[in-house]
């Protein structure tokens, strides 16, 4: 119980942490922002998703691997890939389809940085209790 309360709270400061490295008006802000990191190494855009690492952390020290810790993992993995994804399209590839273009424009909402400190705590908690 209290290695769940410890972990949890670890993750929800790290998610603080990624939320403000990640931070911006939009979302073409946001995967500009993730550019930048990936210009200068492809390990440095690994590092600014501390909560990742956490999370396999996590799973090897306590060698729980329950439904709730594969829903993390994989919403992560998920999370990591998909901006990656975007990264190609809007900066390397450069071929944006007009949907994207438009969605790339839309304002993000301050809150919505918060989503991964609502979402992911919670579920590892679960996990470990």
């Amino acid at each position: 119980m209290e290695n769940a309360l410890t972990f949890t709270l670890i993750l929800v400061i790290l998610e603080l942490l990624e939320a403000m490295l990640q931070y911006a008006d939009t979302l073409y802000g946001i995967v500009e922002r993730l550019y930048g990191w990936y210009r200068k190494s492809i390990f440095l855009l690994f590092a600014v998703h501390p909560t990742f690492y956490f999370i396999l952390y996590v799973v090897v020290v306590t060698d729980i691997l329950n439904f709730y810790m594969i829903m993390i993992v994989a919403m992560k993995l998920f999370d990591l890939f998909y901006k990656i994804e975007l990264i190609r399209t809007v900066f390397i590839k450069q071929e944006i389809p007009e949907e994207l273009a438009m969605i790339l424009q839309w304002r993000v909402p301050s809150w919505f940085f918060l989503t991964g400190v609502m979402l992911y705590p919670p579920l590892l908690y679960y996990a470990l209790v």
